[in-house]
């Protein structure tokens, strides 16, 4: 095996293993003593740990999911590794937080490590998504949503503002993936609210169905 195979591989497993580490589940043993995955929406992500655990872990464990996508680009740009291992250990890194070896496979959804993702591809992404997260917070009240939101507006920057193919077909190749992922949660929260405006227009920001 060649040094570039070496380093694809080390690579690769190296973001997995970043995507892996399960903050959400950690914030909540170690705080409260729960399992993340059993309590509010049954998440591990920084959303959830907000509700269930407490606001500054939240905000910790926020910051270390996007801080798993964002290091593995770097990981894989700092070894000088092609386009697609870049895109590669991003997806790797997404993989490990939805199904971490340590949990049994049991993980979260991975948005956050998405927008660490897309933050260090397209940091001019950063102002657009963030603007478009305001604007629907504030109409809406409902935060997850609000993110979700945001996120869909960086196929636009790779389109629009890096006029790059490859990012774009890659950037909404990425967003699937935790979206396919919600799809039950969108179930139910349509469930206990009766209708689709109900659901996502909400009274206050801890209103949570």
């Amino acid at each position: 095996m060649d040094n570039q195979a070496l380093l694809t591989a080390f690579t690769v497993i190296a973001s997995y293993l970043l995507g892996s580490i399960p903050s959400a589940y950690l914030a909540g043993r170690l705080i409260k003593g729960i399992d993340i995955r059993t309590v509010g929406t049954r998440n591990m992500g920084a959303m959830n740990t907000f509700y269930e655990v407490g606001f500054v872990p939240g905000l910790v464990v926020l910051a270390v999911d996007i801080g798993k996508g964002a290091a593995a680009i770097a990981i894989a740009r700092t070894l000088d590794m092609p386009v697609i291992v870049q895109y590669l250990a991003g997806f790797m890194a997404w993989l490990g937080h939805a199904l971490p070896v340590w949990l049994k496979f049991r993980g979260g959804k991975g948005g956050a490590t998405v927008i660490g993702i897309f933050i260090y591809l397209m940091p001019w992404g950063i102002p657009v998504g963030a603007a478009v997260f305001g604007l629907v917070l504030l109409l809406t009240r409902f935060p997850t949503f609000s993110y979700s939101v945001g996120l869909v507006s960086f196929p636009f920057v790779a389109w629009l503002i890096y006029h790059d193919g490859r990012l774009l077909v890659y950037t909404i190749f990425i967003l699937l993936l935790p979206a396919l992922h919600y799809i039950p949660r969108l179930k139910e929260i349509r469930a206990r609210s009766g209708s689709w405006r109900t659901a996502f227009i909400r009274k206050n920001l801890k209103d949570r169905r």
